[in-house]
């Protein structure tokens, strides 16, 4: 109980957690300025993120404002009018000048802080990214389906402290906990309470501001199902309405949502074109009362107004940070005014020194295993897909999970696109004669979830089902494919008819239908992340070895590995 409060009271005077409200100073006039920092899917990237991940394109829009886009498919010089973005310790400088600006600040963020981390932070199952965190002045943020990566015991150890019950505490010091308070209003178990708390109330000057947490209700589709086993997330809709009514009884009426869901946008970071996907809805069905949400998930930087209400997201691996202002009235507690502005973390600044010395700490007792080197490439490995959504790193991985499974007959790999985080580019790795050096750690880099290798027996229709299902409410997810597996498919064609069947081969013979083959994929999609739900149906299941080894296996074997040629799928 000790730990519990001494972490909510470094989130300032005057917080509760929904348990009461505190003592409300006389009316007094004028108003409050209120400032909100917030980011949003950082995925434990303390040191600067490296390659496609660490960029962020940016050139003059027609306001002449800086833009945000994504490399495009097919793209020969992705790298064009981008600059270097990210990294913990620049981050902290960021939020530590926008701090001095107004005592009346508080820092936020959207979720997935933790989970898909790079090995400097992985190693330590994310205590050096909570502990970053801290140091940096985090004070809220709402739990995201990777923070469920390692289950729910796991989430409530970083939110309260205490060593790793399998590893112990691996740096050699205690690990206390976060000291910023995780949210989560729509998460309940079997009894139906909450799994963390709901929201948080801050004071500022006199104002009380409500921040309510939550994940999207979808967790279970792109989560282990054992790791969320007796959960329940409720809709976020109901949730949010039913906090800001109790808040609303109690006077409030500045509250902000602090959501892991988001949208999918088009033109500059700080622009809202074409805005769509499931935050939209939410944010069309919620109270008038809500001013402001900070969103997340979609990876997307965008600065938009929906529904009268303030809605942000800040791309990922902490590479812009999202810079909120409120006016508020101090008798009434109304928010008169909001405006919102997406920086980009530039590196520019100098690093906070703080954070650089938590750094080097855990890069001393990682290093060992970060630096041995497991193989060398021949060429560029980028995870960046062509036209027909194929990437030179993702039949890399594909291939590379095929040969580890072969033992237990596999025939065909398949590997979503969400789980290959970075490049292997040899101009950037160690090494000479135009050959890259790929260290464990780096391999790491690309697959960081700590996946298991499930094989299991599909029908041949099973197989064209899952490649159907690349395509769903408008989102692409283009697996990669092992070699000897090849179709092709036509975006001209309506969804669930896009792949021709009779495209579809095996090792040079047409798919059949009714046959069998044995099939890999990592325990995710095993499970129907991604909405691939088919995969459930999958038989005669074998569980193998975690997806990294196989990479560092294949690496190993093949060295030097050259880039393979991108034409196992073909696009009409």
């Amino acid at each position: 109980m000790k730990r519990l409060v001494w972490a909510l009271a470094g989130l300032g005077a005057g917080l509760t957690t929904g348990c009461g409200a505190p003592p409300v100073a006389p009316p007094r006039t004028g108003q409050v300025q209120v400032q909100i920092l917030a980011f949003n899917d950082f995925h434990g990237h303390l040191e600067p993120p490296q390659g496609s991940a660490g960029k962020i394109r940016v050139g003059p829009n027609s306001q002449g404002s800086p833009q945000l886009a994504k490399p495009e498919r097919g793209e020969t010089n992705p790298q064009k009018d981008q600059v270097d973005a990210g990294g913990v310790e620049y981050l902290a400088t960021h939020v530590l000048e926008r701090l001095a600006t107004n005592p009346h600040t508080a820092v936020v963020a959207a979720g997935d802080l933790v989970g898909g981390s790079p090995l400097l932070s992985a190693l330590f199952h994310d205590e050096p990214t909570i502990e970053a965190l801290d140091l940096l002045g985090l004070q809220i943020a709402a739990v995201g389906n990777h923070e469920f990566d390692e289950g729910f015991e796991e989430l409530l150890r970083l939110q309260n402290g205490g060593c790793h019950p399998k590893d112990g505490c691996a740096d050699g010091t205690p690990f206390e906990g976060a000291r910023f308070r995780y949210l989560a209003a729509n998460v309940v178990d079997g009894e139906g309470n909450t799994l963390l708390p709901g929201h948080i109330v801050r004071v500022f000057d006199g104002v009380r501001v409500a921040f309510i947490g939550l994940a999207l209700e979808g967790v279970p589709d792109v989560t282990l199902a054992s790791a969320v086993k007796g959960l329940t997330f409720l809709d976020e809709i109901e949730t949010i309405n039913g906090r800001v009514k109790a808040l609303k009884a109690e006077g409030i009426e500045a509250i902000v949502v602090i959501i892991h869901e988001g949208a999918e946008t088009a033109g500059g970071f700080n622009e809202c074109v074409g805005a769509s996907g499931p935050l939209v809805d939410i944010v069309q069905g919620l109270d008038p009362a809500v001013d402001v949400v900070v969103s997340g998930h979609t990876h997307q930087a965008y600065n938009c107004k929906i529904n009268g209400k303030i809605v942000t997201s800040g791309a990922h691996a902490g590479r812009i940070l999202t810079d909120i202002d409120l006016t508020i009235d101090r008798a009434s507690g109304e928010v008169l005014a909001a405006t919102a502005e997406n920086l980009v973390v530039t590196r520019t600044v100098v690093p906070a020194a703080n954070l650089t010395a938590l750094i080097q700490r855990y890069r001393a007792v990682a290093a060992p295993l970060a630096n041995r080197v497991v193989g060398k490439v021949m060429g560029d490995l980028s995870k960046i897909p062509n036209e027909a959504g194929e990437s030179a790193m993702g039949n890399v991985i594909a291939d590379a999970q095929l040969a580890a499974t072969r033992a237990v007959g596999a025939q065909i790999a398949f590997m979503n696109p969400g789980g290959i985080r970075s490049d292997l580019s040899a101009g950037q790795l160690s090494g000479s004669e135009g050959l890259g050096e790929v260290t464990y750690g780096e391999a790491f880099t690309v697959q960081p979830f700590n996946n298991l290798l499930v094989t299991m027996t599909l029908t041949g229709a099973q197989i064209e089902g899952l490649l159907e299902a690349q395509w769903r409410e408008g989102k692409e997810r283009i697996l990669s494919v092992s070699s000897g597996f090849q179709y092709t498919w036509d975006a001209a064609k309506p969804m669930g008819e896009r792949v021709d069947p009779t495209s579809i081969t095996f090792e040079g013979k047409p798919l059949d239908p009714a046959g069998t083959y044995r099939v890999t994929v990592n325990s995710y999609m095993a499970d129907g992340g991604d909405a691939f739900t088919m995969l459930t149906e999958g038989t005669e299941r074998v569980t193998g070895g975690v997806d990294v080894d196989a990479l560092e296996a294949y690496l190993k074997a093949n060295s030097p590995l050259a880039v393979p040629k991108r034409d196992r799928i073909q696009r009409r």
